[in-house]
Formats: C-alpha cells, sequence, structure tokens
C-alpha cells in the first residue's frame, strides 16, 4: 500500500535532515531558549544583574531560571551517537505502524495513529521555529515532506474505515519521541548527576 510504505518514506527523508542538524543545534539550544523566555517573560527570566548592567547569563539566586537553566544546559545537548539512537528507536516504531498499514491496507490503528502524529508533528516543528524565532531541526522538510503527505494521508484516509480509537496506544505513541531522546542520552545522563554535555560536533569541511 502507497498509503503505509509513505509514511516511512516521508519520515525518513524528514528524520534525516533532524539527524544532520540536530547535534549541533541542540548545543545552541539552551540560549535560544533562554533568550525566547527572556523576551517573553522578563520578570520571571531576567538577563542582567543590578549590580552590573549589561551582563549575560547571570542566573538571580532563588528564581524559575536558576533551577532551569542548568537542567537545559544539562540535558539539551546530544552527540550525533545520541541523536542517532533516538532517531532509531523511533525509526522502529514508524516501519512498525507502515508494515501493518501496508498489511491491513490503512485500517491497523497502530498505522492510523502514527500518521496521524506525524501530521501533528509539522505544528510543533512550526511552533517551535516560531518561538524560538530561528531554524530549528527538521523545519525544512516539514513545508516540504511533512505536510505534503499529511494532506495525501487525509484525503485517501477518507476511504478508509477509521479504527477505533485506543487511549493505551495513543498515548504510547505521544510518548515514544521523548522516550526515544531519554533512553539516548541515559547512558550519559545516569553516571554523574553532573555529568557534561557532548562536545558539539566539528563543522564539516
Amino acid at each position: 500500500m502507497k498509503l503505509a510504505w509513505g509514511l516511512l518514506a516521508a519520515w525518513i527523508l524528514h528524520d534525516l535532515e533532524e539527524l544532520a542538524t540536530m547535534p549541533r543545534w541542540s548545543h545552541q539550544a539552551p540560549d535560544q531558549i533562554n533568550t525566547a523566555l527572556r523576551s517573553a517573560f522578563p520578570a520571571t527570566f531576567p538577563s542582567t544583574s543590578p549590580s552590573s548592567p549589561g551582563a549575560t547569563h547571570w542566573v538571580p539566586s532563588g528564581s524559575v531560571h536558576s533551577g532551569l537553566d542548568p537542567v537545559l544546559r544539562s540535558a539539551l545537548p546530544m552527540s550525533r551517537a545520541e541523536a542517532a539512537t533516538a532517531i532509531g528507536l523511533v525509526g522502529v516504531v514508524m516501519a512498525a505502524a507502515s508494515v501493518q498499514g501496508a498489511r491491513t491496507g490503512g485500517r491497523s490503528a497502530l498505522f492510523q495513529s502514527a500518521s496521524a502524529g506525524f501530521a501533528l508533528h509539522a505544528v510543533t516543528h512550526l511552533a517551535q521555529s516560531a518561538a524560538l524565532r530561528r531554524y530549528t531541526p527538521g523545519l525544512m522538510t516539514t513545508p516540504l515532506v511533512v505536510i505534503p503527505y499529511a494532506l495525501w494521508a487525509r484525503r485517501e484516509m477518507r476511504n478508509i474505515p477509521k479504527a477505533p480509537t485506543n487511549p493505551a496506544l495513543t498515548t504510547a505513541l505521544a510518548l515514544a519521541v521523548p522516550a526515544a531522546h531519554l533512553l539516548a542520552r541515559l547512558p550519559r545522563l545516569r553516571h554523574s548527576p553532573r555529568t557534561r554535555p557532548p562536545h558539539p560536533p566539528r563543522p564539516s569541511t
């Protein structure tokens, strides 16, 4: 079934972009998120010290920022190996969904839920870039691959019986991506609560 294998093909194209850009971006993300938070909530996330006008990266003691900033700087950065592991784990789920979709002619609840989740994934990419006001991994293939597939799938699904709603399956799929990223980082994070983030990848020549 073209629609089922199209899901896997679209996901692969989309995540190849993420694999190529996520490691370097993840090391820049804490500063980008801090900048966005300071812009949106200046009272909660101040950026300068009263005693040092113009100073940057000042974290007021006891503030929300003082607790969030080290978490961002420890948890968000990831190596290329960690990114590949996370993407590979999600790939297992997407491949299983595509196989089930092809086997059942698109009637599989797993396939229909994964297809819907992939479409909603486009919204998260657009929202992330809008919030940070800059490129985030996966943004380029969102309008070129994800959205066209989502529109095609929506049109084709009109002729396919809708699978019964399965809250447990929906929840499991919603948690698949964050769980994959956590598992990919777990070997580094569990060795020490103060584990240093991986070094950013060197620019390709």
